[in-house]
């Protein structure tokens, strides 16, 4: 009588165990670099060969991860049909849908959606998918993420939305549809400020003409008093100061220090703005917390071409 090869409790162990870890370590790189550069074939393989689909770097990225940032769809497919993660996270709490944000790929973007990627997931930094493109300016993305549910009343840690971040950026179509989208005009990040004042102190001409058509308003106050008039003459914005004069936005509206934008112009150099500021009412005789007046100021500093516009009747 043939009797079967008994198979011991070693061999079987040897037969079913995992690869071993230095082994597995290797072969995870070199799928993930695979993934990188959009080789499906040699994915399948080491897959095939039984490396984990979702086995990380140091880092905690994955293949998918890596495929994605290299905008290989090919690859980002047959990994999620081998069951990776759409959800895992690397450091920083990145996500496979974070990173397509943040480099731009729209296909896989909708790949990733459809096979269940959270669209609310937060990066360490507070930024979900639509944040990220939102500050790059991927317009296509964004109307892409809100059609498919993203939140544009979302802030990060700084209390800053998608609208504030593309505003401040100068991504004036951006803004208009996640306004269009229910953002918040008037939402303040941790400082106090609004979307219109992160665009004004940025010189972003095109945002802030966005801003002003869709309501927001010009006489907005942050946490220190100041207003998007104060800030854009500040930092020497023409073309944002004419628009908000144009808009109605108030001439003498000082901030906690008692700094009008008439004094504002002349403590930062900008007398170019004091003709402008004048024939809009700004009032040469109000005063700062110290008792000053924009000529004091103005003599104070030596800025006779300022001194002589503010002593004009």
């Amino acid at each position: 009588m043939s009797t079967r090869p008994l198979i011991t409790l070693p061999l079987l162990l040897a037969l079913t165990a995992p690869l071993p870890l230095q082994a597995a370590d290797s072969l995870g790189k070199d799928m993930r670099n695979a993934a990188a550069v959009g080789n499906t074939e040699e994915v399948m393989r080491h897959l095939d060969a039984g490396v984990p689909v979702d086995a990380p770097n140091e880092f905690g990225k994955t293949a998918l991860m890596m495929a994605v940032e290299g905008d290989n769809l090919e690859t980002v497919a047959l990994l999620l049909a081998r069951g990776a993660n759409v959800n895992a996270r690397a450091s920083g709490n990145c996500t496979a849908l974070t990173f397509a944000a943040e480099n731009g790929h729209i296909g896989i973007t909708a790949l990733l959606i459809e096979r269940g990627a959270n669209l609310h997931d937060r990066t360490r930094g507070g930024w979900d998918a639509l944040m990220i493109a939102s500050r790059y300016g991927i317009t296509d993305m964004v109307e892409q993420l809100l059609f498919k549910g993203a939140d544009p009343k979302a802030s990060d840690k700084e209390h800053r939305t998608a609208m504030m971040d593309a505003a401040a950026r100068g991504h004036a179509q951006v803004a208009k549809l996640l306004i269009e989208a229910g953002a918040e005009l008037e939402a303040r990040d941790k400082e106090g400020a609004t979307a219109l004042i992160l665009a004004a102190g940025a010189g972003q001409t095109d945002a802030v003409a966005t801003l002003l058509a869709k309501g927001a308003n010009a006489d907005a106050q942050d946490k220190s008093g100041g207003n998007p008039l104060i800030w854009a003459i500040g930092a020497g914005r023409t073309d944002v100061v004419e628009l908000l004069l144009a808009a109605g936005a108030n001439p003498n509206l000082a901030d906690t220090d008692g700094v009008t934008p008439l004094m504002e112009a002349v403590n930062t150099g900008h007398g170019e703005f004091i003709t402008p500021l004048l024939t809009y009412g700004a009032d040469v005789s109000l005063k700062d917390r110290k008792g000053r007046t924009a000529g004091d100021i103005a003599k104070q500093k030596g800025a006779q071409d300022a001194l002589v516009l503010l002593s004009k009747p």
